[in-house]
């Protein structure tokens, strides 16, 4: 069978996209569900007409990318500083106790130490994507649930960042703590950096050439892209390097105009990502690991709204507004499927470990989406009276 070329790729991809959410819209059902559906059908362990999954993953993580730089560009930076604040006890002790969840699940089923410290970092995190995509604009713009999520993903995304360098120095038999330091030393440096060049270059550049609307749309990619590269050369993420891009533009008077130019683009990468989800998984593996992978999933579907319920209600949050948080969350995250394939590169972990944390996080990402959809104001609602741009 010949090979199939990028341009058949993205036919197949959005034509069927088209076509499954449609169907999914009929039968009211979440758009995600569809997207994963159709990687799933149309990748290697099904059909196989898409041959060429590595590259519509590695392509589908400049979603991620963009997603990050839009909320950078939707918050104040004063008002993410005391945002943080208020969500670092609640994430410390809520990836303490994730941590924890995941590696008695590892032991429960005869895996390994290392495997199983492995799964207890990948239940630690919250996916992103399903937090921020299914949350309606108004609150993530204006509403103290918003910013109260955001500041709890972010404060992930710091801890993930660690567990990737961990993961990183595992291969020598221990962790490289200098190389940390030297990661986490680079942080103040890069926000110094982007504060400076948005106040003495970008902001001059669109002050004086704001009415070409081109130009402010690459400006805006160019910087947002540039960032996240140098954020990784850095030794932290393509997502910590577009946030701080977002942010650091966010004072600007046209930001809200750049936000709403890029989010077309974005999600034309989500479609891929979560297309190349489905993909990559290989079906061959389901009966291996399907009953840890169904125990694993209800855990974390019924623990994490539980504990992040309860850790914001010690924070003196409103019991409707703990609840709501906790079902938001209450998935595992796409960093969860990079420590999958990074602790199985680095040969910490079984295949059957890494096809663990991968359905793990499909199960999720698939339940947890249908609990948001049907119960909470979201922007795909299928009931009218929960249907929130």
């Amino acid at each position: 069978m010949p090979e199939t070329s990028l341009f058949q790729s993205f036919f197949l991809i959005f034509t069927g996209a088209a076509i499954v959410a449609s169907l999914a819209l009929w039968g009211r059902q979440p758009l995600l569900v569809a997207y994963i559906a159709l990687g799933v059908l149309l990748g290697p362990s099904a059909l196989g007409v898409i041959d060429n999954v590595e590259l519509m993953a590695e392509m589908s993580n400049i979603g991620i990318i963009f997603l990050l730089f839009l909320l950078g560009l939707d918050m104040q930076p004063k008002a993410l500083i005391a945002v943080l604040r208020k969500a670092t006890f609640v994430g410390l002790i809520s990836c303490g106790i994730f941590l924890g969840l995941g590696y008695v699940i590892g032991k429960l089923f005869s895996f390994t130490d290392t495997e199983s410290w492995v799964i207890g970092m990948a239940m630690m995190f919250s996916s992103t994507i399903i937090g921020i995509k299914l949350l309606p604009t108004t609150v993530l713009h204006h509403k103290h649930l918003g910013e109260l999520m955001v500041g709890l993903l972010l404060f992930q995304d710091f801890v993930a960042i660690t567990c990737l360098m961990i993961l990183l120095s595992g291969s020598t038999g221990s962790v490289d703590f200098t190389r940390l330091g030297i990661s986490f030393a680079a942080l103040p440096l890069l926000i110094a950096l982007a504060w400076g060049a948005v106040r003495y270059l970008l902001q001059p550049l669109l002050a004086k050439f704001d009415r070409f609307h081109e130009y402010v749309f690459l400006l805006a990619i160019g910087w947002c892209m540039g960032l996240a590269e140098l954020a990784e050369l850095m030794g932290l993420s393509r997502e910590i390097g577009a946030f701080i891009a977002g942010i650091t533009l966010a004072t600007s008077p046209i930001s809200q105009y750049i936000a709403l130019s890029l989010k077309p683009l974005r999600d034309f990468f989500l479609i891929l990502f979560f297309f190349s989800l489905g993909a990559q998984f290989h079906l061959e593996m389901v009966p291996e690991i399907a009953f840890p992978a169904l125990v694993a999933a209800i855990a974390v579907l019924i623990i994490k709204p539980v504990v992040f319920r309860y850790l914001l209600g010690q924070q003196s949050e409103r019991t409707i507004l703990a609840w709501d948080i906790g079902f938001r969350l209450g998935q595992i995250s796409e960093f969860s499927l990079l420590i999958a394939y990074l602790a199985m590169s680095q040969q910490l972990i079984g295949s059957a470990a890494s096809h663990l944390i991968q359905a793990t996080a499909i199960l999720t990402f698939l339940v947890s989406s249908y609990i948001v959809v049907l119960n909470f104001p979201n922007p795909i609602a299928i009931k009218d009276h929960l249907r929130r741009d």
